[in-house]
């Protein structure tokens, strides 16, 4: 078994959409950066490749490359899933939590596990996501940005997950 750790966080800005575990969330506000800025999936990515020490989702996909330039993070996830795979490897579970003031999150939760989950190829009972608020303090409570962080377990192919 393999163990990962992942980290990200993202400043909002205006007129930018808000996606979140690859789920478009109605807000007048979305999350600055190179690709869909999906803070979720960036921590999980992270996660995903420091399990294998395969380096982070910058070495990988740098936004200084124009071919990242507004990219889905899906589409990011879909080819570090490729890389896991590629040795041999499935994802065993996976544990995110995401700290936000605002949006709520709740309404959306089983539409982004759902949306992790088929992206990693994994039932809905091997995803868990998390969210909670910074009780106003730091620049998530200043309603300044979102940050995640991300578990994940993976086990080869061979054995039993």
């Amino acid at each position: 078994m393999r163990v990962g750790l992942g980290f990200d966080v993202h400043r909002f800005q205006e007129g930018r959409p808000l996606v979140l575990a690859g789920v478009a969330i109605p807000s007048p506000i979305g999350l600055l950066g190179h690709s869909d800025a999906d803070v979720i999936l960036h921590a999980l990515m992270d996660a995903l490749l420091g399990a294998l020490a395969l380096g982070d989702i910058g070495d990988h996909f740098p936004d200084t490359d124009e071919q990242y330039r507004g990219i889905s993070s899906v589409q990011l996830l879909s080819r570090v899933m490729d890389l896991i795979t590629a040795r041999d490897y499935v994802v065993s579970n996976v544990d995110v939590m995401v700290m936000a003031e605002a949006p709520k999150l709740s309404p959306y939760k089983k539409e982004m596990i759902q949306k992790m989950a088929q992206t990693l190829q994994v039932s809905d009972d091997q995803v868990s996501l998390k969210a909670t608020t910074m009780e106003g303090m730091g620049f998530v409570g200043r309603r300044e940005g979102i940050a995640a962080q991300a578990m994940v377990s993976l086990v080869r192919c061979t054995e039993n997950v």
